[in-house]
């Protein structure tokens, strides 16, 4: 069954980085579109970063713009978070999304990025403090 796995979280002081990663098993990662949301303890989930399928268009979030920059890595069949100049607001649990799973549907542009039916994974957790 096609399913993602995200890695690549941990323990990062304030001002250091991670590279996220997305990685698909059953398909070829690359001809879908695909997302990273975010959940910290008491809010509720976030888009963060996203990548169409068709033709790249990358959609950030205001919170992470300038700081993260999500990219395909096709060799490995995943699509990457590399999260720079991290904050203690960016502690969070980081879930990976993809239409390329059955039921789920995504819509991104430069200034939107929208999920139908996720997966909801186990998700990577993200800390960031000193």
């Amino acid at each position: 069954q096609e399913h993602v796995v995200e890695s690549g979280g941990g323990l990062v002081q304030p001002g250091g980085s991670l590279t996220l990663s997305c990685r698909a098993s059953g398909f070829t990662l690359e001809f879908y579109a695909v997302g990273w949301f975010r959940q910290a303890p008491g809010k509720e989930r976030e888009g963060v970063s996203c990548i169409s399928g068709s033709d790249g268009i990358t959609y950030y979030s205001d919170s992470v713009k300038g700081r993260f920059t999500i990219f395909r890595d096709n060799a490995k069949n995943t699509v990457d978070l590399h999260m720079m100049s991290l904050e203690p607001e960016d502690t969070a649990v980081y879930y990976c999304e993809t239409d390329g799973v059955e039921d789920t549907t995504m819509a991104v542009t430069s200034t939107a990025c929208d999920v139908r039916f996720p997966s909801s994974g186990q998700g990577t957790q993200v800390t960031v403090s000193s």
